[in-house]
């Protein structure tokens, strides 16, 4: 019953897409430009029938079921016993089948030596079908494929805990501060259907950022069936000027996840594990510990030195050590994987275009806050560190000056003035405007230059390339 009435919800599904397809022949047919695709569509969810499929089940059972006498919530014994009869049926239906099997043969045998057909023939067909089951070339070939597939473990003898332990005192296996993504603070930009409708594409808002990470970092690896089922990220690239809040994202993912954070940047890597069996050593206990105890996020620091052009003579931490490795993890990794590898970088165009898009999937862009976002951070900031927002404090002003500076400057102007002395004496003497001026003006902001090289990297790659013919077949049928 349950089943038919989610093929009698296919078949409707099914019908109306005919008639769309028909109205869309019929249009074409009278030259009517009506039914043609306008601007970028989504691919289909994989979740839409799963949810169909839930809604369906909710009207046909729950929907009209009186609960009223059932307070408690105790179970329905039809409703499991329903359940239960398809599963016994399925079993019993596998056990009839063979007894089945062998009365067919036992009929088979009976014919035979009735007929008197007895002896030679019978032990040919029993040898010829006794080779085809176990020693057939297929057979070998199956049992080489099996060896072939089986990789040596290099930590066989251990246990997790060792290797857990290993991990940490190296220090690759890193603790992390508790930081909640809703820290990172950050007002969506209004004004963005604007520029676009006047040809200009504005760079995304704080908060654009904050959703992006939540939807490709958080939500795909807190379940394991979201995991499997949504678009597989294996990996992100956090790039964006100093104080940007890079490696707070990197934070806060770990921290809503729960997850165990690998450090596996150049610098912290330097000198430990050394050589080539070194490396393949690390990069088993870093994937097998990430494996057995998921999530994990595997955090590369200064992600473009990886795949930098020409080292500098000073650098002494071996950056292209993963260079070859990486891409082969990566490509590796299947959706049971709950692994995740975050890099973050500040200046991405130092590194090698190419080999970056072969390594991280996804790359997002940090802004410098716009005038929504500076408002927001100077009020939120200075009410947490004990601050009061009174009218003497032209909190609109304030953030009009500070255009190009990061939140990391500006949360640092916020600490420099609110000290233990000025919090005490702000019943007397409010807060003023002028005195987040001075440690503001001690530091360079994010110039519009730095933020077009950022945007001329993310035109290079595979992402931005694809944005570019987007945008061009957009204009062109406007």
């Amino acid at each position: 019953w349950y089943q038919r009435r989610v093929r009698e919800g296919k078949k409707k599904k099914g019908e109306k897409k005919e008639k769309k397809k028909k109205g869309k022949k019929k249009g074409k047919g009278d030259g009517g430009g009506d039914d043609a695709e306008e601007g970028f569509k989504f691919a289909p969810s994989t979740f839409i029938p799963g949810i169909d499929e839930a809604s369906i089940n909710y009207d046909d059972i729950w929907k009209n079921k009186d609960e009223s006498e059932n307070f408690p919530q105790k179970y329905d014994a039809e409703l499991i016993k329903e359940l239960k009869r398809g599963e016994v049926e399925g079993e019993i239906r596998v056990q009839v089948d063979d007894l089945m099997r062998q009365e067919l043969k036992n009929l088979k045998a009976a014919i035979e030596r009735d007929k008197g057909k007895k002896g030679k023939k019978g032990k040919k067909s029993g040898k010829k079908k006794g080779k085809k089951m176990t020693g057939g070339k297929k057979g070998k070939k199956y049992k080489k494929g099996e060896k072939g597939r089986k990789r040596k473990d290099l930590t066989a003898g251990k246990s997790i805990e060792s290797l857990y332990e290993e991990l940490v005192k190296e220090g690759i296996l890193v603790q992390y501060p508790k930081v909640k993504v809703s820290d990172f603070m950050g007002e969506y930009s209004y004004l963005g259907t604007t520029l676009r409708q006047a040809n200009i594409e504005p760079m995304p808002s704080l908060a654009d950022v904050r959703r992006v990470i939540t939807e490709y970092g958080i939500l795909p690896m807190g379940s394991q069936t979201v995991h499997e089922t949504a678009p597989f990220i294996k990996s992100l690239l956090i790039a964006g000027p100093h104080g940007t809040g890079k490696r707070m994202l990197v934070n806060a993912i770990c921290s809503e996840l729960g997850a165990n954070l690998m450090d596996l940047t150049a610098e912290n890597i330097c000198g430990k594990y050394p050589g080539k069996a070194g490396l393949t050593m690390l990069l088993h206990l870093v994937m097998k510990v990430g494996k057995l105890l998921q999530p994990t996020v595997v955090y590369i620091g200064n992600a473009e030195k990886t795949f930098i052009k020409k080292v500098p003579k000073n650098d002494m931490s071996d950056p292209k050590r993963l260079k070859k490795e990486l891409p082969k993890i990566i490509k590796k990794m299947t959706a049971e994987d709950r692994i995740i590898f975050i890099g973050t970088s500040l200046t991405p165009w130092d590194g090698d275009v190419k080999g970056i898009c072969q390594v991280y999937q996804k790359i997002i862009l940090i802004p410098r806050p716009d005038y929504a976002s500076r408002y927001l951070l100077f009020k939120e900031l200075i009410l947490r560190m004990g601050g009061r927002i009174s009218a003497t404090l032209d909190l609109s002003s304030l953030a009009k000056i500070s255009d190009g500076y990061t939140p990391g400057h500006i949360m640092s102007a916020v600490k420099h003035v609110l000290t233990e002395r000025r919090v005490q004496q702000l019943l007397r003497k409010p807060l003023t405007a002028t005195e987040f001026v001075t440690p503001l003006a001690r530091v360079d902001p994010i110039y519009k230059e730095e933020e077009e090289q950022f945007k001329a990297f993310y035109d290079k790659t595979t992402m931005g390339k694809k944005r570019q013919d987007l945008l061009k077949t957009e204009v062109e049928e406007k």
